[in-house]
């Protein structure tokens, strides 16, 4: 018996456009970046990449990570996190939550 190679998965490896496609967080005001998946949430990638940022309860609830969104588009892992549909409007977002759509850019809650 003679077991041929799958030609559709080279190497066995899955295809790059099987891979989430890599975006970025870009922090203001410090212009600093870091690789973010859009399946990973923003405040996972910035704490995977040292970065300090605050949080506590990581589902949404106590608004200890709340952040500025400037640029860019999130989507949540919960169904409502805990923002007020003014702070949504005005931008405000829960990076413990919030996975990107698009590249960001991010400031904290007072900047």
């Amino acid at each position: 018996m003679t077991i041929e190679p799958d030609e559709s998965v080279p190497n066995g490896l899955p295809s790059p456009a099987d891979q989430p496609r890599a975006l970025s967080i870009r922090l203001h005001p410090s212009g600093r970046t870091v690789g973010v998946r859009p399946d990973q949430t923003i405040w996972a990638a910035l704490d995977a990449a040292g970065v300090m940022w605050p949080v506590s309860c990581r589902n949404g609830s106590c608004r200890t990570c709340i952040g500025r969104l400037l640029a860019g588009e999130v989507r949540y892992t919960v169904p409502w996190p805990g923002l007020l549909p003014e702070e949504k409007a005005g931008g405000h977002v829960l990076p413990c939550v919030a996975c990107p759509v698009t590249s960001v850019v991010l400031a904290p809650a007072e900047a």
